[in-house]
């Protein structure tokens, strides 16, 4: 897809454009000055729809600015009642479906996700450095498991307000886990990689079987509240 015009991802929950930028490339003949409160007179806020900031001009001073979401841009586009406009109208199209397919979605929830738990992730480093040092694995899994760091199915569950069956079941549709030969769930592997889920080890003290655990990690449990569980 041919870039029109710079599109502004810094922000992960929506991208965004230069009001200033579109203008220009629209070739509005109005002054920007003028013409973008006129604009907002169709129904836009700030803080919603666009945000202001100054930019440097070509004169060295600072000129007013506005990042505009993509739905914005796509209606000022259709305001303008030209060819130049229509184009660029089918261009934000564009690049809404593409923000909107599932592998971005999944890829956005995982960066928002990785931002939220920062705080705890510096807990949980600690943690792990003192448990490698002073304790077996199996007890450092215990303590984060006790600390609600890590949770089962279950309780993760009950964290996000969604049924366990539900929850479950949500997981193996979008192929986070499935069952193995004896019914038990197993996440795939690139999900434990990705940090969602940790696997601990256990033993049955009277059979001796060893088996694993999944349970979901804070990063997990963040990027599916972010994904609408």
């Amino acid at each position: 897809m041919t870039e029109l015009i710079k599109v502004n991802y810094d922000n992960p929950e929506k991208p965004m454009v230069s009001g200033r930028e579109l203008h220009k490339a629209l070739g509005i003949k109005t002054a920007y000055k003028d013409w973008f409160p006129r604009m907002c007179e169709y129904g836009f806020s700030e803080g919603i729809d666009f945000c202001s900031f100054l930019s440097e001009s070509t004169g060295g001073r600072p000129a007013a600015d506005h990042m505009i979401t993509i739905p914005m841009a796509k209606e000022l586009c259709m305001i303008q009642r030209t060819d130049i406009g229509r184009q660029f109208r089918q261009y934000f199209i564009s690049i809404e479906e593409a923000w909107n397919s599932p592998e971005m979605v999944m890829q956005r929830a995982l960066a928002i996700a990785n931002e939220r738990v920062k705080t705890l992730q510096l807990s949980v480093s600690q943690l792990t450095v003192d448990n490698q040092i002073m304790k077996p694995k199996a007890e450092y899994f215990d303590e984060l498991v006790d600390r609600k760091l890590l949770t089962n199915f279950r309780d993760t569950a009950k964290e996000l307000h969604i049924g366990q069956k539900e929850f479950i079941q949500f997981l193996i549709d979008h192929k986070y886990v499935y069952r193995d030969q004896r019914g038990k769930l197993k996440p795939y592997m690139p999900y434990v990689e990705d940090g969602l889920f940790e696997l601990k080890e256990f033993t049955n003290t009277k059979t001796g079987f060893t088996d694993t655990q999944a349970l979901i990690t804070p990063k997990g449990k963040e990027t599916f509240r972010l994904l609408g569980i």
